[in-house]
């Protein structure tokens, strides 16, 4: 595969960067950490201005139709820059409700996303569970003509702001989707106090939340675990970001502090540790950008491709942190350092959308599976 951006793609990237750094830099990372909105309107605004709700959208209803491979390049972006806002949750329930949705259903909900004018959230990891088909247990019935939701979802990106929520139930005992208005009677949404100060996340229940039966998306498992696929890809792109980040900020710092009359940098340990950095940053880049592109190009081996960058991603970005912690001293982890926003976040990138160990225990089990065939 080419791992090499095209001209858009190069675009993209550096106008994504730009908007952040200019309209969100850390400074109003910090200033939004201690407020209960999910948004910053005005740059939430300007994302739309670029596209980016819409990024992976059909251009029939308003998006650029673009791939998951322009999806993480933003998200890698945002990641850097520590960003908040519904980027990766809103573009995730948008292609699978152009997936798997009624065509009424994407004629009514697409366009708002396309244009930003409204976000979702997705609803899936349940307390105390693993982040995996699995680890489903909020019910879905029917009665008459209608569903019926029940039951607990945690760690629910800007579910707070969101007008749509997303959510995956055992119906009949089978995974399913459904859309549910947040507002809709029986939901109840509390915001969770989480490790990364940089986004929000909330608990949502669900007690008799009753929706016509057209709200249930079509397709089953699969189609659920294809999203599990993307969204981890889009964890592992911001994961990335954050890495990048923190790596520059050890070297940045290594170079100009000095002990012993010479830049620490200069010391052959300092060395080998930002050498360890970078080997991790450079193996988490070319993991996820082999998933990503795998998973647009539908390749065989696509299960397998996220599979292998999420747990990578998902060990590599704590140690990363660590090694620029270790390096900075005591100072990284301060409240005026600006290192220890980032520790937050890749800390919870790490077990977004699985660990390390689910990701490695269905990897295995694809391989058995593909050894079977074989």
């Amino acid at each position: 595969m080419n791992f090499e951006l095209s001209e858009e793609q190069d675009m993209l990237r550096e106008a994504s960067r730009d908007l952040l750094s200019d309209r969100a830099p850390i400074e109003h990372v910090r200033a939004w950490a201690d407020r209960d909105e999910d948004v910053d309107p005005e740059v939430w605004r300007l994302t739309a201005d670029l596209g980016w709700p819409g990024l992976g959208l059909p251009e029939e209803y308003g998006g650029a139709g673009q791939g998951l491979v322009e999806l993480a390049l933003v998200a890698e972006e945002i990641g850097r820059a520590l960003g908040r806002g519904p980027f990766a949750p809103t573009g995730i329930v948008g292609r699978a409700l152009a997936a798997a949705g009624s065509p009424e259903l994407r004629a009514e909900v697409l366009p708002g996303l396309a244009a930003g004018s409204e976000w979702a959230a997705w609803a899936f990891a349940e307390p105390h569970a693993p982040w995996s088909l699995d680890g489903i247990r909020a019910t879905a019935r029917t009665d008459g003509d209608a569903i019926v939701l029940d039951g607990v979802k945690t760690a629910v990106q800007d579910a707070g702001g969101a007008r749509r929520l997303l959510v995956t139930a055992l119906h009949d005992g089978v995974p399913a989707s459904f859309l549910v208005d947040r507002t809709a009677p029986g939901v109840t949404v509390r915001r969770q106090q989480a490790l990364d100060l940089t986004r929000s996340f909330h608990e949502v229940r669900f007690k008799g939340v009753r929706i016509p039966r057209t709200r249930r998306l079509g397709g089953g498992p699969a189609e659920i675990q294809r999203c599990l696929d993307e969204a981890s890809v889009l964890r592992c792109a911001d994961a990335l970001g954050v890495m990048e980040r923190m790596l520059e900020l050890t070297v940045e710092h290594t170079t100009s502090r000095v002990q012993f009359g010479r830049p620490i940098g200069t010391f052959q340990a300092v060395k080998h540790a930002c050498a360890d950095m970078a080997l991790l940053v450079h193996g988490a880049r070319a993991a996820t950008a082999y998933a990503a592109m795998a998973v647009d190009a539908d390749a065989d081996d696509a299960e397998r491709a996220v599979c292998a960058a999420a747990s990578y991603v998902a060990s590599g970005a704590p140690e990363v942190a660590a090694r620029a912690l270790q390096l900075h001293g005591g100072i990284g982890f301060t409240w005026e350092h600006d290192l220890h926003l980032h520790l937050r976040r890749a800390r919870t990138d790490s077990v977004l959308h699985g660990d390390a160990a689910v990701h490695r225990d269905r990897l295995c089990g694809l391989l058995r599976g593909a050894s079977a065939k074989a």
